[in-house]
């Protein structure tokens, strides 16, 4: 029976290029750095919208998406803090770091893979949720008319 994963196990860390790893965890803080941007644009899209709200429903989705974006801001902070501290470890190691010390790295940096692949997914659909509610809100509020006015 073949593997499903393709990712490696704790035993293969001693395989790696660690400077390979350190980028690519810098390689993570840029993205996470970027969506952080973004979600400040989500944040800023909504509240301009949402003065316009006249209707419950549309204020009950809005309110919806306002805590999922609140929830994605809060894990995107902390997973550029792990990332920060990631690439700590990820230098020292670079400089000549111990045997223990590349365990450790190599097992964190796979959490760190899931942990930010998790957050990427649940950043996208909110997204895509804050593009559909804020377009919907637009027809049913008819604020196309008055914006355009």
């Amino acid at each position: 029976m073949s593997k499903l994963s393709t990712k490696p196990g704790i035993s293969d860390y001693g395989k790696y290029n660690w400077e390979k790893l350190y980028f690519l965890a810098k390689h993570w803080k840029s993205d996470l750095e970027f969506y952080k941007d973004d979600l400040r644009f989500l944040h800023n899209l909504i509240e301009k919208y949402l003065i316009w709200i006249t209707k419950k429903e549309n204020l009950e989705s809005v309110a919806d998406i306002r805590k999922k974006e609140h929830g994605l801001t809060l894990s995107c902070e902390e997973l550029l803090k792990k990332v920060s501290a990631h690439l700590q470890m990820a230098s020292n190691i670079v400089k000549g770091g111990n045997d223990t010390s590349r365990k450790i790295f190599f097992t964190s940096h796979a959490e760190l893979e899931n942990e930010i692949a998790v957050f990427v997914k649940s950043f996208r659909e909110s997204r895509k949720e804050v593009f559909k509610v804020t377009e919907y809100v637009m027809d049913s509020e008819e604020l196309r008319n008055i914006l355009d006015s």
